[in-house]
């Protein structure tokens, strides 16, 4: 059974990966250096950034929907 620094590890790399078919390689190391409260802000970090890029990316999308509607008319 995995440790709960192992599994903040796992979430990180899924966080990291741009496709489920990504292969991210930590360093095992991280385990000793990163204290549990220090990964968890490194997965929320992330976290925060994805829902950034995805919100950026949508705002980006729609604006130009909207320029292709109004170029359309």
């Amino acid at each position: 059974m995995k440790n709960e620094k192992e599994k903040l590890i796992d979430e990180i790399k899924i966080l990291i990966s741009s496709n489920k078919n990504d292969v991210i390689d930590i360093n095992p190391n991280f385990l000793d250096y990163f204290q549990i409260e220090e990964l968890t802000s490194i997965k929320e970090q992330l976290i925060e950034k994805k829902n950034n890029i995805r919100k950026n990316t949508f705002d980006y999308l729609d604006e130009i929907y909207e320029k292709t509607k109004e170029d359309s008319i």
